[in-house]
């Protein structure tokens, strides 16, 4: 799958929890990508967040920085 659909993907994700606060909602994001995302897919994102990470929504990068620091994949 492309960073772009990935991005995209996941920045839908972000504004679906962003109602909850930005603690909350970046913590909701990294779960849902850990129970519903393929482990490619979040090797992915997280290999295109290390890489600087452009476009991804604020929320969403700390959920997916939240992934690294959480999870050995």
């Amino acid at each position: 799958m492309s960073p772009d659909k990935l991005v995209h993907m996941a920045n839908q994700i972000g504004k679906f929890f962003a109602h909850e606060g930005e603690a909350q909602a970046a913590q909701s994001v990294a779960t849902h990508l850990r129970r519903y995302w393929d482990p490619r897919m979040r090797r992915a994102i997280l290999a295109y967040y290390e890489s600087g990470g452009a476009g991804l929504d604020p929320i969403v990068r700390q959920a997916v920085g939240g992934l690294k620091e959480k999870e050995s994949l």
